[in-house]
């Protein structure tokens, strides 16, 4: 008998988050983003969300929606990006978010998925990300509410290091260009930033995929990410696999042939 973890919908996938949950979420700005499990979040209502995430998606789409509709309280991120609610309510003290170095914060997510507890790295040491002080909530006034504590740094063969914990989260949105039923997932392009790390993170893990195959149909050396991460599978219909926006779209016109 072979394991079929497919689900009806991406409205059942995501229907037992709870209020108060964390999240790790795949992607970077608008690529690769678990787009159709976001939207089905918002439509389910939980609040009070903690999200790990590369940032949050741009004002009006990805985990910008979950943001306008004030569904979530604390983000771990790398950068604020292009979203400007994002920046409102940060600079507002709505938001409590915790700022990581890109790098550092793919390895916190890959060790939490590997069952690694904390790591040294040498990236921030001699910053505020190892000596704390960093904000992490802000008064209405503009005071700091909540600041990052100072973290352990040690020496490793002659060069400082800073502790760094690997992140484990309840549930994890993940988007993949191809996936077996047993979970066996295949990332095309830059959609391989945050999505293998994020689904390791979640002990509820859940992808849209673009394509579903048998189990048997994908190589051992196709797959990026082994089934066992995954818990629950939607298949996206060709229309909704298409969609694939980009945050900013800059072009120049072509010379002339005359030119």
């Amino acid at each position: 008998m072979t394991l079929d973890k497919v689900v009806g919908s991406a409205a059942e996938a995501v229907a037992d988050i709870p209020d108060g949950a964390s999240l790790a979420v795949g992607g970077f700005g608008l690529a690769g983003i678990p787009w159709f499990l976001i939207d089905a979040l918002v439509a389910q209502g939980a609040g009070d969300l903690k999200v790990v995430s590369n940032n949050c998606g741009v004002d009006g789409a990805g985990l910008g929606l979950l943001l306008e509709a004030h569904k979530i309280t604390r983000v771990i991120a790398s950068y604020v990006g292009e979203n400007k609610e994002f920046a409102r309510q940060y600079l507002a003290g709505e938001l409590t978010v915790e700022l990581t170095p890109q790098g550092t914060l793919a390895e916190r997510l890959r060790a939490g998925g590997s069952g690694i507890g904390a790591f040294y790295t040498p990236t921030g040491v001699g910053t505020l990300v190892s000596e704390g002080g960093m904000p992490w909530r802000y008064n209405t006034d503009g005071t700091v509410a909540e600041a990052s504590p100072a973290k352990e740094v040690r020496e490793f063969h002659g060069k400082k290091m800073v502790l760094e914990e690997g992140i484990v989260t309840d549930f994890a949105l993940v988007r993949a260009a191809v996936v077996d039923r047993a979970g066996n997932a295949v990332f095309h392009a830059a959609s391989r930033n945050f999505n293998p790390p994020a689904a390791m993170a979640g002990r509820v893990t859940i992808i849209e995929a673009e394509k579903v195959v048998e189990v048997g149909e994908l190589g051992p050396d196709e797959v990026h990410l082994p089934g066992i991460f995954v818990q629950r599978i939607v298949e996206l219909t060709p229309e909704q696999a298409s969609r694939k926006d980009i945050e900013k779209r800059t072009t120049r016109q072509r010379p002339s042939k005359e030119a």
